[in-house]
């Protein structure tokens, strides 16, 4: 058997599909399924609803909704396992003993797992009796083949705010499934309170796995995993607070993308069959009928099936326009030659590559309009006074794709597409390129300890100008990150003003940030004795602002924040580039950083013990061994893999701009390891102030 070269996430959707196929088959006849809203776009990721009728599924309602027609005996409710979800089953339950007549049976699946707290619920209700209680194991979903998710939306509010640690049992059982299916991560290596909590859960579990002794080979080291490397969010809280600015950040961040999905409208999308394609989330046009105005959106997935965003996606946004000319210039020219076309063989030829053009078609006239949306934010004078705060230099971004007041054309028009490659072929930067995006010299000058009262006046501006209250309160979190805190005197009148201009409610959302560590004062850290990460300390040692970035060839990830590197990502470097960053700590670079004085094969932390001492949170290496035979017979099985694949996984999150810069190390390392990304939840700025203000 040829060895494998990597892990193939694809199983990941088939066991889900399978699994799911096995419940319903379970539950015998027709059936109305009764669906968390929550989990449909998880659902969506694997499944397609003539699947779903195939296994005798009548109808879908939202549970939040209600049944409006139970035509079908058989009620199957499918919902994450919360409070909230079992006093609506019961009251569903309840409701419909109500009807003269009607005789049904209910299935409950929850997900991930059943838990005592529910079935306690479901009794004191006084339901029990009369449901079926199961469970569907929904881990990990492969949002793309270098990127897996638990998709947990409420895991940073759940971890940090809460304190409530189940997303961490449902990660190590995540991550345990991988190591059944490849063997053990021979190393854990980690750094914060929540990542401990997670290697010593995947460590309990590996004792529970022996002492059941149920696969001879499943628990030994892997010969193709290498390091499964855990970053906590809380020892970088700074980095998803800043504005992202690679194509696909600013997409998150202006219009959202919630499972790989973004909600856009119809007659941007293009014709309704464009979407069948990639239509995998369960239909839900059974149930009760949408608002009018959602009838104007069309969900579009956003995923590396479109070669052209797998190759917008990860790159800084000041450099999409002229991507995007390229590809039209040669959509054209490949259009051209139908004008060169003269016997029938050559007619023949450019046939059959008609559909394939009219695809790339489709695709560039998504991308330019997602383009010219994401625009409208831009060249807001709120988005452009944001960033001016984070980077002390007002950044212009011009990038022009239809005309101001124009609206995109039916696919089949020849003047829009003339219209496109017209505009797109004279799309550039107006400004000169110092001017675009400048490193953010206020973290910068925060962290060297310069008086960051310069940009309080910019802020309250943002504020009278009522600004997007989630926007003031990320920068102001973020001087309390970098400086230490806040004066007490600067925190109180920010307060003042917030609750004054947007409602005294935010007395919670300020008392909710303030349990986060997001906005504290100088006295309070002072008198905490709490050990917080010291930005001022690491800025300098791994270099977290670069001055001169090449967005359009990139030699460093602080592109994807055109000038500053993300500390998480920094850490991974600290593992997987020890000789590169040594080099540029110590500021000694040979060829490819490797003459900088370290052992190349040194792993785990070697060489940044002080570095450490400054980040908040835990460290920790572990080591994971099995018994010398069973090892020998698992080489022998899959061969040894030089090229290893190495888990990076976030607890608590990570953003679009940290998974764009670990695939940008993934290919410089590309000959060495592959980086497979983990994460409880793709998150951004606003996300984490929305948890603070539930």
């Amino acid at each position: 058997m040829a060895p494998p070269s990597g892990i193939d996430t694809s199983h990941i959707k088939a066991a889900a599909q399978k699994d799911f196929f096995e419940l319903l088959l379970g539950v015998r006849g027709k059936k109305v399924l009764v669906l968390d809203k929550s989990l449909s776009g998880p659902l969506g990721s694997f499944l397609k609803f003539s699947a779903l009728q195939e296994h005798g599924v009548d109808k879908i309602f939202w549970l939040e909704d209600g049944v409006a027609d139970a035509t079908q005996k058989n009620i199957v409710f499918l919902v994450r396992c919360n409070s909230k979800n079992a006093y609506a089953i019961a009251e569903h339950v309840k409701k419909n003993s109500k009807i003269p007549g009607q005789d049904f049976e209910y299935t409950v699946l929850f997900v991930p797992r059943r838990t005592l707290v529910c079935e306690k619920i479901l009794e004191d209700e006084g339901v029990l009796g009369d449901v079926t209680i199961g469970e569907f194991p929904l881990h990990f979903l492969a949002l793309e083949p270098d990127l897996l998710s638990l998709e947990l939306d409420d895991s940073f509010e759940e971890l940090y705010l809460r304190k409530d640690y189940t997303s961490i049992f449902y990660s190590a059982r995540a991550l345990m499934s991988i190591q059944r299916r490849y063997g053990l991560f021979p190393r854990i290596i980690g750094k914060g309170d929540c990542a401990r909590r997670l290697a010593d859960a995947l460590i309990r579990m590996r004792s529970e796995e022996d002492a059941s002794d149920s696969n001879l080979f499943a628990l030994t080291p892997s010969s193709i995993l290498g390091e499964l490397i855990v970053v906590d969010r809380e020892s970088d809280m700074v980095t998803p607070l800043l504005t992202q600015l690679t194509y696909e950040g600013l997409i998150d961040e202006t219009i959202g993308i919630h499972n790989s999905k973004v909600e856009l409208d119809a007659a941007l999308v293009g014709p309704p069959q464009q979407q069948q394609q990639g239509g995998t989330q369960p239909s839900s046009s059974s149930a009760a009928a949408p608002a009018s105005s959602q009838k104007q959106k069309r969900p579009v997935v956003l995923s590396s099936e479109d070669k052209l965003f797998e190759n917008l996606r990860d790159t800084n946004f000041a450099i999409v326009g002229n991507l995007l000319n390229k590809v039209a210039r040669r959509l054209n020219d490949d259009y051209e030659v139908r004008h060169q076309a003269k016997t029938v063989s050559e007619i023949r030829e450019f046939v059959s590559k008609l559909g394939g053009l009219q695809q790339e078609h489709q695709s560039l006239r998504l991308h330019t309009g997602l383009a010219e949306e994401i625009m409208k934010h831009t060249r807001s004078d709120i988005f452009n006074k944001i960033l001016e705060v984070q980077q002390s230099r007002p950044p212009q971004l011009y990038l022009n794709i239809f005309p101001i007041g124009a609206s995109p054309q039916p696919l089949t028009s020849a003047k829009f597409w003339s219209q496109t490659v017209e505009n797109l072929l004279q799309w550039g930067i107006k400004e000169p390129r110092d001017n675009i995006l400048t490193p953010p010299r206020w973290i910068a000058d925060l962290a060297a300890g310069v008086d960051p009262s310069s940009q309080h006046d910019a802020i309250e501006e943002l504020i009278a100008r009522n600004a997007p209250v989630e926007a003031v309160l990320r920068l102001i979190c973020i001087e309390s990150l970098v400086g230490q805190g806040l004066k007490p005197k600067d925190l109180e009148n920010f307060k003042r003003e917030i609750l004054q201009a947007y409602g005294y409610h935010h007395v919670l959302t300020l008392d909710a940030l303030e349990k986060l560590q997001l906005l504290q004062s100088r006295t309070t850290i002072v008198a905490s004795g709490v050990a917080r990460t010291s930005y001022s300390n690491l800025r300098k040692v791994l270099k977290l602002i670069v001055d001169e970035v090449n967005e359009h060839n990139p030699d460093d990830i602080a592109y994807v924040y055109s000038g500053y590197a993300p500390l998480s990502i920094r850490l991974v470097q600290c593992i997987i580039q020890k000789p590169l960053m040594t080099a540029t700590t110590k500021g000694r670079r040979g060829e490819d950083g490797l003459n900088a004085g370290v052992n190349a094969g040194a792993g785990g932390w070697r060489g940044f013990e002080d570095v450490l001492k400054s980040i908040k949170g835990k460290t920790f290496d572990e080591f994971q061994r099995g018994e010398d035979k069973a090892l020998r017979a698992r080489n022998i099985l899959n061969g040894q893999n030089e090229k290893k694949v190495t888990v990076v996984f976030f607890v608590g999150g990570c953003t679009f701009t940290e998974i764009a810069a670990l695939r940008f190390i993934g290919k410089r390392e590309e000959g060495r390891r592959q980086i497979l990304i983990g994460t409880t939840a793709i998150i951004n700025g606003n996300k984490m102030m929305r948890a603070a203000m539930a």
